[in-house]
């Protein structure tokens, strides 16, 4: 029988994705499902304010009753919400270049106030204005040229409003760290960094220490990895 496997995006991005991991996972033994979460894609008119339990909801409502659930980026910070919410649908985790959170209060409440100042500028232009203004972040300069046009193209499907309500609602700096619920998540966790991704590399590794059952990745590709390396993300998930 086939695997539900659930597939949530990162912050800006689309279910679509997860296109390029989905081409290498065996047909026969996982049936996918890439969401795309409020704010973004068809769920642009999710109704206000978008929040972490919110997400939960949307998530859980739309997936099967058990099932393989795996997040890129905001994507992943969403799927530990959900998984300490709902531990028991949760058959495994998987976390790419993501975190559970920023712990120093002041420099989370920093990283607040700037993702409302950019939540007040995105609403303010065409899509192509955040996508240029995201994309020219120094954390994407090395991504190949491949790379970057996926990321723009899967960006350039959301509207300025969804994505705008999104970072307000479910940014990182709205995000209340989850380092201390690590340890109740007692099902097999994989987490995967790209090794240009210093940052990642680094919160990966202080992840992978708190969870009970984790094995951690490093692999080759900075922190669009489903772009970049998407036949082994499809292996970490199979």
């Amino acid at each position: 029988m086939a695997e539900s496997v659930v597939l949530l995006h990162g912050f800006g991005g689309t279910c679509h994705a997860w296109d390029g991991v989905l081409a290498h996972l065996p047909a026969e033994r996982y049936r996918p499902l890439a969401l795309d979460l409020p704010g973004h894609g068809d769920q642009a008119d999710t109704p206000q304010p978008i929040t972490f339990d919110s997400c939960v909801a949307s998530v859980l409502d739309r997936s099967p009753e058990r099932f393989v659930l795996a997040g890129y980026s905001m994507g992943g910070r969403i799927a530990l919400h959900v998984a300490l919410a709902a531990p028991e649908r949760i058959e495994r985790l998987v976390l790419v270049s993501t975190t559970a959170g920023i712990d120093d209060p002041t420099e989370r409440a920093d990283r607040r106030e700037r993702d409302r100042r950019l939540a007040a500028e995105i609403e303010k232009g065409p899509i192509e204005d955040f996508v240029a203004r995201w994309r020219g972040q120094p954390m994407f300069a090395e991504d190949p040229p491949e790379v970057d046009t996926l990321a723009r193209a899967d960006q350039s499907r959301n509207r300025p409003d969804g994505v705008a309500a999104a970072l307000r609602g479910v940014g990182t700096g709205e995000m209340a760290p989850l380092w201390d619920r690590l340890a109740t998540l007692r099902m097999p966790v994989t987490v995967l960094a790209g090794v240009r991704d210093r940052k990642f590399v680094t919160v990966s590794e202080r992840m992978a220490s708190l969870l009970p059952d984790a094995h951690l990745f490093f692999v080759s590709g900075g922190h669009c990895l489903l772009f970049e390396s998407s036949k082994i993300v499809a292996e970490a998930i199979a």
